[in-house]
């Protein structure tokens, strides 16, 4: 069959992005909706790029140069692109090519003004809209000036932008082909862009309107402010009408120019408000047939509204699928608020990025609670929880605790009209899923039946020491049942025993209540810590101290230990050179080689065996784990090597222990010393012994969460190879992108649907492109919240407090473990930290960190090891640069960015 060259925009539809790439084929697609007018045109296909690429072969060799170049060398990206677009500029279109665009031009008319315009095969999709990265040009005259600018529409495929473009988003430019859309010109009256969903907030009912006169170009090349109507269910809600002193208009003998606007008729609205809301009918209309929210660009055209274009927002996070779904056993869901109001997991596990299917579904299935997945992330629905007085006031109180961020974001959703606060005649309303998790639960803590409950140790009267020795050794003993029993499973099979026993046994030590209780006894002893010794002694934060050194914290060893891995390596100078030089995973096999390479390799191995399962971003089962990749660790050894003097594993933790005691002995003589001081003072010494008795057991359970996924994900990496040595699959990380019941139905099948599979990992790299909200409600409403505070200096960047003291240094900003190369006086600044992130603590003078709560991993063992921090920085990331001097108040919570 031969390929058309030339297709009208009737014989086109969204179906057909290879043929007339992504713009070509949502204006075929707009042009079937009933009742949504588009202008004529016709789409040059990308046969017909292909075809001109044909005429220049050596062309492919520099797109294959292209495709290798570093990402952040622009001076030869934008040579080698400049290159390609000469290239195909210089190309002559050939006849028949060329007869087959005139006559069509010719069928609606030659002598009418065109808009020529870019339309490749990677744009206005559902997950990269790249929009604005290829070429526009309005109002183009004759024929000859048509072909022409269809070369530059061709040539624009490789501007630097949309170069750039595609390499940030994973995008072969091999596979990337050019269409080019000509269409006739419209003059309106005025022109602008509708978004069915509002672009900053993501509320999918709330409709947004820019509007200015003339041709629409005056707001994309922001030459003209618009005007702004935000349109909720049929009525303009609110509206700013701006001072628009210039338009853009077509010019007779083709082009276009700026016109200044009469000064009587600058501040005249665009629009009137039966016309926005007309416009946003037929957004509607148009987001329907599409089925997502639409970024649309419309003409006013003699009282007639003409679309001439519509992509999908890629930026808006995705709404919970399942959240109106019930959930086997939960009460009917009568009197429900009308809205949904989702709490973020990955902000309370200190895990922010996207997981992949497999490790959604497996945290899914060993959660306790019901989770539901939007871009990635998982999301439990906390509105019952909210709508019932005594539930909401405790979720408040613990968010507030944990991430006033959050707190302040679901307060911002209590206080509007459209979220009811009450459910009336329901019983046995679920407890809430709470914002600050014991790291034990893989979910925010829930007592649906035989779920955890908050505040236990309080219900529960003093706690027993002894639980803590009782518990570790239950929960090691559970791990190597585990070890022994999986060993035997395979094929199916494994996967019945995952489900059927594993997981069970997984949310059975979870759901313990001596494991619930002897968490809560270490936080709720830290909050009346701090909250008692502030009231009678005026200190802020006084537990950080307190908790220095405390026994048996799993993470805070972890760090310690890779200390004295530095110990059994720095005494030999030749291994220390070799792991300078470490650029693959398989070093290990080659220390034995090398003088004093046996030590080095019993002493690393040693540490692989006890902390090998973790890794950053350890809640998601497909990430590498350090057993998997041991170069991780080299750069944190190599610093320990550097910076520390033998020992210094066992005297810094001497020196903590020292310091709680110290402050023990002064907290204690202070409150003696205060009215009824006996009393304070004996309430005050039971609570320092609870805390030191059970803080450190707060790192255990997740440290056993981890240790138990690493042997499910064993099991099933053995499951993948056999799948890869059957021929059923290419890789064996492929499965990584099915979920556990797909990923059972291929090993029972023998069949994958590859496309599936590809699917998956092109939504998952869009991923990364997302921020992930704390808290998300089902009109798509991203709620970031807000600290409200003026107690801070000018200009600092607010967050939370976690741990005690100010320290002034050089900012680290690493966004990588694996990269971290840190000096003895370093602050380190990154995204989040979870205990993989515990090893690189050791080494440095203060912690600051986007997300995170006053008892997650990083704050826990900032306090551990005496760093001050400052968690919950908005943005730190960005606002703070690498090797810029900052100052950290940990005990006010707040950072300085110094000159």
């Amino acid at each position: 069959m031969i390929e058309p060259y030339v297709l009208s925009l009737q014989e086109v539809d969204e179906t057909q992005v290879a043929v007339v790439g992504g713009k070509g084929a949502h204006l075929g697609g707009l042009s079937r909706i009933e009742g949504v007018r588009v202008p004529a045109g016709f789409c040059v296909t990308t046969h017909a790029f292909r075809r001109v690429k044909a005429e220049a072969p050596s062309m492919d060799d520099v797109i294959d140069q292209l495709s290798r170049l570093d990402p952040h060398d622009r001076e030869a990206i934008r040579t080698l692109s400049a290159q390609i677009r000469r290239t195909i500029e210089e190309i002559a279109i050939p006849g028949d090519l060329a007869a087959a665009i005139t006559s069509a031009l010719a069928q609606l008319g030659a002598q009418t003004a065109y808009a020529v315009r870019s339309s490749a095969t990677a744009e206005d999709l559902p997950t990269a809209s790249f929009a604005g990265q290829q070429d526009t040009y309005l109002n183009v005259l004759g024929p000859e000036a048509i072909l022409q600018h269809i070369s530059r529409c061709w040539a624009s495929l490789f501007t630097e932008r949309a170069v750039t473009y595609r390499r940030r988003n994973g995008i072969d430019h091999r596979t990337v082909h050019m269409a080019v859309v000509v269409q006739q010109m419209v003059v309106p009256q005025a022109a602008g862009i509708l978004f069915t969903a509002d672009p900053v907030t993501g509320n999918r009912k709330v409709a947004t309107v820019d509007a200015g006169f003339g041709l629409g170009e005056a707001l994309v090349s922001g030459i003209v402010n618009p005007d702004v109507y935000k349109v909720r269910d049929a009525e303009v809600v609110a509206k700013t009408i701006a001072a628009k002193q210039r338009s853009v208009q077509a010019l007779p003998t083709g082009g276009t120019h700026e016109v200044a606007i009469d000064p009587q008729r600058q501040e005249q609205p665009a629009l009137t408000d039966a016309q926005v809301v007309r416009l946003v009918q037929l957004g509607r209309r148009i987001e329907a047939h599409f089925g997502s929210p639409q970024d649309i660009e419309w003409c006013l055209v003699d009282e007639d509204f003409q679309t001439v274009q519509s992509r999908p927002i890629t930026t808006l996070f995705p709404i919970p699928e399942a959240g109106d779904v019930p959930e086997a056993g939960d009460v009917p869901k009568t009197g429900d608020p009308e809205i949904h109001v989702y709490v973020s997991v990955g902000h309370q596990q200190m895990m922010t990025d996207p997981m992949k299917p497999l490790g959604l579904s497996v945290w899914q299935l060993t959660a306790m609670a019901p989770m539901y997945e939007a871009g990635g992330r998982l999301f439990v629905d906390a509105t019952r929880a909210l709508a019932s007085p005594a539930s909401r006031a405790r979720l408040l109180d613990l968010a507030g605790r944990s991430d006033p961020l959050t707190r302040d974001a679901l307060e911002t959703v209590l206080d509007r009209d459209d979220f009811v606060p009450s459910i009336p005649s329901i019983p046995s309303i679920p407890s809430i899923p709470a914002p600050s998790p014991p790291p034990s639960s893989p979910s925010l803590p829930d007592a649906g039946p035989g779920g955890p409950t908050t505040g236990g140790a309080s219900a529960a009267g003093e706690p027993d020491p002894a639980i803590v020795t009782e518990l570790i050794q239950r929960s090691q003993a559970s791990l190597a049942a585990l070890e022994r029993d999986i060993r035997t499973k395979t094929g199916p099979a494994l996967f019945d025993f995952l489900r059927e026993e594993a997981f069970e046994q997984h949310k059975r030590i979870l759901g313990d209540p001596l494991n619930i209780q002897a968490i809560m006894a270490g936080m709720e002893a830290t909050w009346w810590l701090n909250d008692k010794l502030r009231e009678w002694l005026g200190e802020k934060n006084a537990a950080d101290t307190l908790t220095l050194s405390a026994p048996d914290n799993v993470t805070s060893e972890m760090g310690l230990a890779l200390l004295d891995v530095a110990d059994a390596i720095r005494p030999h100078p030749e291994v220390v050179a070799f792991l300078q030089g470490v650029e693959d995973e398989d070093f290990l096999h080659e220390l034995a080689k090398l003088a004093g390479g046996t030590e080095a390799h019993a002493a690393i191995e040693a540490y692989l065996d006890r902390y090998g399962m973790r890794c950053v971003g350890e809640i998601d089962i497909t990430r590498p784990r350090w057993r998997e990749r041991p170069a991780t660790l080299v750069p944190a050894i190599l610093d320990n090597v550097r910076n520390f003097e033998p020992g210094a594993a066992e005297r810094r933790f001497e020196e903590g222990r020292q310091r709680a005691q110290a402050k023990e002995q002064e907290v204690l003589s202070r409150l003696r010393a205060l009215p009824e001081g006996d009393r304070k003072a004996g309430e005050t010494k039971r609570m320092i012994d609870r805390v030191r008795t059970f803080i450190g057991y707060r790192e255990y359970p997740k440290y056993a969460i981890i240790s138990r996924s690493f042997v499910y994900k064993q099991a099933l990496m053995t499951e993948a190879e056999r799948l890869v040595q059957t021929g059923v699959i290419p890789e064996k990380e492929d499965v990584f992108y099915l979920t556990l019941q797909e990923f059972h139905d291929v090993v029972r099948s023998r069949q994958v649907d590859d496309q599936l599979i590809q699917r998956r990992k092109d939504a998952f790299r869009s991923y990364h492109a997302l921020t992930a909200p704390r808290v998300l409600t089902s009109d798509g409403e991203a709620v970031t919240g807000a600290y409200r505070r003026d107690d801070v200096p000018a200009g600092a960047l607010i967050g939370l407090p976690v741990s005690a003291g100010t320290i002034e240094g050089r900012a680290r900003v690493i966004l990588d473990m694996a990269e971290a190369d840190l000096e003895t006086g370093d602050i380190l600044v990154t995204a989040f930290t979870d205990p993989s992130w515990s090893p690189l603590f050791v080494g440095i003078a203060g912690l600051v960190t986007e997300v995170g709560g006053l008892m997650t991993h990083g704050a826990v063992i900032a306090r551990e090891y005496g760093l001050p921090a400052v968690v919950g920085v908005e943005q730190a990331t960005r606002l703070i640069r690498d090797g810029q001097r900052i100052r950290v108040h940990g005990t006010d919570g707040y950072v300085e960015i110094l000159p």
